[in-house]
């Protein structure tokens, strides 16, 4: 995935949005239309959008940083505020996470 230097804190774009959003779980809904192909089930047993190895979910386009089934999205998604509370919330636990695991790797 291609990393985005933006701040947590600042303001999320759409032309620069680092997607960390795509890598939550995202229960799907009776009226969600995605590909099977793109979907699985919880241990819990939710229907949910399939995440890849990398922990991203696998609608993403990596290489563009955004929804390949934009279209079609599942309609948490779609209510999904860029820049809300919980945007804010997801990307700076992202953020710290990352950071945390910078110190580590480089402290070893």
């Amino acid at each position: 995935m291609t990393n985005q230097t933006s701040s947590p804190k600042g303001r999320a774009k759409c032309s620069s949005c680092e997607a960390v959003c795509c890598r939550l779980t995202v229960v799907l809904q009776p009226e969600d239309r995605v590909p099977g192909h793109l979907t699985t089930y919880s241990p819990e047993g939710l229907h949910v959008m399939k995440h890849g190895q990398d922990g991203w979910c696998v609608a993403l386009n990596g290489a563009n940083m955004n929804c390949g089934i934009y279209e079609t999205r599942p309609s948490v998604c779609r209510r999904f505020v860029m820049n809300g509370p919980y945007c804010k919330a997801v990307r700076a636990d992202y953020y710290d996470s990352v950071t945390a695991s910078a110190r580590h790797t480089s402290a070893a």
